[in-house]
């Protein structure tokens, strides 16, 4: 099969990494922004109330997230709205973009236990489901999750017993890596339809999503396994492909100028693409920590401190991750 397909299988098969609960942080295979500190929905919580003071998100919109895992961004982020505009969870609606029964099942069951009655979550299975007026979207690491191509020297991969190979002719795939100056490495399969669904939608939307990558490709394959916080090259020798095959993530290094452009195709503007570092700050994380530390005690202050530090300073996740940012008015 294509590599494209063969990830595909590795993450999102019956039998896929993606198809059922698997933990993150310190008991699962890699740390997200989102496992690191609740502070990070809270910068996301505190933009999105600009947005609605600002007048372009309406009272009524649906806060919406794609491939919430268990849900804990989203979770976070009502936390922080209800902390600092509490008459919001009256008007707001909240979603989950899911695939998988299961992880729906799991998401509603920690809804539950997190809010009770007080919250309304909606799911969907897919994209196309939704026709709305007013929509803020939000995703975590969500473009490296994509099927990409493997290209190498004008011919990309199949794989046929784990083993991969560069021997497949594809006009298309070479076209991409030609606009984007790449000899070798990894081209996305799946962005155009992803934002062509997301712009058919809603009507208004604000989508922002954080993401490890550059504004251009890697001159080299960036393709990798994460097991047990260890990092495997995919062509290490020391990394089994077969054992690994759906037990352990695969990802890559995100072309952003992809995303952006394939976005832009649609008449959707690229508001802001910046360091995960500028975001957060940006979105007043340093000004929620300053109320946290008029109201808490010294110990817990100092704790919130340390897991923030881990997401803004630039040799940690600050400059490695990035967040891109859509505006469809």
């Amino acid at each position: 099969m294509r590599f494209s397909d063969y990830m595909s299988e590795w993450l999102y098969g019956n039998e896929g990494y993606y198809a059922s609960y698997r933990p993150i942080g310190k008991k699962g295979d890699f740390y997200t922004a989102v496992s690191t500190s609740k502070f990070f929905g809270g910068a996301i919580a505190n933009h999105i109330i600009k947005r609605l003071d600002e007048g372009f998100l309406r009272g009524d919109s649906l806060i919406c997230e794609i491939g919430a895992h268990h849900g804990y961004l989203l979770a976070d982020i009502i936390e922080f709205l209800h902390t600092l505009r509490p008459q919001l969870l009256q008007t707001l609606r909240f979603g989950i973009v899911e695939r998988f029964e299961n992880l729906r099942n799991a998401q509603q069951s920690y809804f539950d236990e997190s809010f009770g009655n007080a919250v309304m979550l909606e799911h969907y299975s897919d994209l196309s489901q939704l026709d709305e007026a007013s929509v803020f979207f939000i995703a975590n690491e969500i473009f490296d999750a994509f099927p990409c191509e493997l290209f190498y020297k004008g011919k990309i991969a199949q794989v046929k017993n784990h083993e991969i190979t560069f021997d497949i002719d594809d006009p298309e795939i070479s076209g991409l890596a030609e606009k984007y100056k790449q000899d070798r490495g990894e081209i996305a399969v799946g962005y155009e339809s992803f934002a062509d669904a997301m712009a058919k939608c809603a009507k208004r939307f604000e989508f922002m999503s954080f993401d490890y990558g550059e504004l251009a490709a890697r001159s080299d394959f960036s393709i990798r396994v994460y097991q047990e916080h260890q990092t495997f090259p995919l062509f290490d020798e020391a990394l089994n492909r077969s054992e690994a095959f759906g037990k352990s993530d695969i990802t890559y290094d995100v072309n952003f100028t992809h995303v952006k452009e394939v976005y832009e195709s649609q008449g959707i503007k690229c508001a802001q693409y910046a360091t995960q570092l500028v975001a957060l700050v940006e979105m007043g994380i340093l000004d929620l920590l300053a109320m946290l530390k008029e109201h808490a005690e010294d110990e817990i202050y100092t704790q919130e401190l340390e897991k923030v530090k881990i997401l803004i300073t630039p040799s940690l996740m600050g400059e490695r991750f990035k967040m891109i940012r859509f505006v469809k008015e």
